[in-house]
């Protein structure tokens, strides 16, 4: 945690190792289907919630944090194979999670003497590194005799923020589960925490979660489709044979220059948004909520990003990628419950000109690309699956080339709805947004259908973004809602 004022002020009070109760039955072996299989090449998600309570420590310790505890350990048996470790043999020999008995999570407690009130708001550029302290540590991975490597799952960590309020983090691997699972683990864990608590104040043990409990079957898209379970396992032998899961992509001095924006556009501005790329471009393609916001996004964030590129030079032609996902669970041929623990995403790439990107309409031209791929992967003909024996490969590919912006969370994960008993989340963080060149998308806090952005970048090139995304809702503002 060095180099960040915020840490300075960071109180270390617990480490504690949480097992599930009451523990599973048996050790469980879980296998990785295809749709797993890309994210083993993917480092940990980190996600932030932060909420406003008078909590004092003393009332903190005495009376949150042993039902915190105890909830969090109910939620763990409900969903072991996120307690568990991935293991990852050498090949030919294939990779899956393992529970075994006595397994636990990490749980970090710590206080901090940090401006709460200035975390929570969005009105200016802040440290990229402030965020760093609340985020668990995952512990390291091990090695076995045989060369198999032990990579543990998540971790966690509570943050008292003495009469402001408490952040719960969590980091995950995210082969274990998508955004989708984890965020219903936490609102299981959430409920449990609310029963628990609430049941004590009126001299009852009530431990029953408001959250349905995961489905954790994952034989039905193991058989589905035998021949990309295939291809993608053998990719993985080719790319992740020298695979280093304890290698973050940076370190927290690498983002000295870095800050961190939030970023709220408004339904109203959607509809605007919308409305403007009609009139730029009539051609019918799809234009969701998502498509204008993702693409909005991604155009100013190409103009920034080009200020200054050397790698591309004066080269109109060089092409900026996007990458974003898309929940399959009911869009594959074997319909899966919203439930299902796991991965079961869909990777999609799109591709914009430099000379597009940075014109007066590069706005619309990144909506159209992004537009027709979302129709694309509704349609008929491979729909949602259409070249995913490609998704790894043109990662490893675009990632080397140094133009790619990824798309991580999604409003869709409804984040602000999480809810321990303290009110909704002030505020949700995707943190790994500040060592990745992505972009974080969550509902807006307000609850009026707005899309927030999170983006970390360096300090001038958020300046021009920032200058960018203003300049374009002060043109809309006359726009009919």
């Amino acid at each position: 945690m060095e180099n960040s004022h915020q840490s300075q002020s960071l109180k270390i009070l617990h480490h504690f190792q949480v097992s599930p109760s009451p523990p599973p039955s048996a050790d469980a072996n879980l296998p990785l289907t295809f749709l797993d299989y890309p994210w083993l090449l993917c480092r940990p998600m980190q996600r932030l919630f932060f909420y406003e309570s008078p909590l004092s420590t003393l009332q903190f310790t005495q009376t949150i944090l042993p039902h915190l505890k105890t909830s969090l350990s109910a939620a763990l048996h409900h969903f072991f194979p996120l307690v568990g470790h991935l293991i990852s043999p050498a090949p030919p020999h294939r990779p899956y999670l393992r529970y075994s008995d006595g397994d636990s999570v990490p749980l970090t407690v710590a206080e901090s003497a940090g401006d709460f009130d200035q975390i929570i708001t969005n009105d200016h550029p802040r440290d990229a590194r402030e965020l760093r302290p609340f985020v668990p540590e995952m512990p390291r991975s091990t090695l076995e005799p045989d060369g198999t490597k032990l990579v543990p799952l998540l971790a966690v960590q509570i943050t008292l923020f003495p009469g402001k309020g408490v952040c719960v983090g969590c980091q995950f691997a995210h082969v274990a589960t998508d955004g989708m699972g984890f965020h219903h683990f936490v609102k299981f864990w959430a409920s449990l925490f609310r029963s628990l608590h609430s049941g004590e104040k009126e001299d009852k043990k009530n431990t029953s979660p408001t959250v349905p409990s995961p489905a954790r079957d994952r034989e039905l898209i193991r058989g589905a489709y035998p021949g990309l379970e295939s291809v993608l396992l053998n990719q993985w032998f080719e790319f992740g044979s020298s695979w280093d899961f304890d290698s973050g992509p940076t370190h927290y001095r690498d983002l000295s220059d870095k800050v961190r924006s939030t970023f709220v556009i408004t339904r109203t501005n959607i509809e605007k948004m919308k409305l403007w790329v009609r009139g730029e471009n009539p051609t019918p393609f799809r234009l969701s909520a998502f498509v204008v916001t993702t693409a909005f996004v991604w155009a100013n964030l190409v103009k920034s990003q080009a200020v200054g590129d050397s790698s591309v030079g004066d080269e109109p032609d060089a092409l900026y990628r996007l990458s974003f996902v898309a929940d399959c669970r009911q869009r594959l041929q074997i319909e899966l419950p919203p439930s299902y623990l796991g991965n079961c995403l869909g990777i999609y790439y799109v591709s914009m000109k430099k000379s597009d990107a940075v014109g007066e309409h590069g706005f619309a031209v990144a909506a159209e690309a992004i537009g027709r791929k979302v129709e694309e992967l509704e349609s008929g003909g491979g729909g949602p699956l259409r070249g995913a024996e490609r998704w790894a490969p043109e990662w490893k590919a675009l990632s080397e080339e140094g133009r790619l912006i990824a798309i991580a969370g999604s409003p869709r994960l409804k984040a602000y709805e999480t809810d321990f008993g303290w009110g909704k989340p002030r505020k949700s963080e995707v943190v790994q947004v500040d060592c990745s060149p992505s972009v974080a998308l969550c509902e807006s806090c307000d609850g009026g259908g707005g899309v927030e952005v999170g983006l970390a970048m360096a300090r001038s090139k958020m300046e021009v973004f920032s200058g960018l995304f203003h300049d374009f809702m002060g043109q809309i503002e006359e726009f009919p809602a």
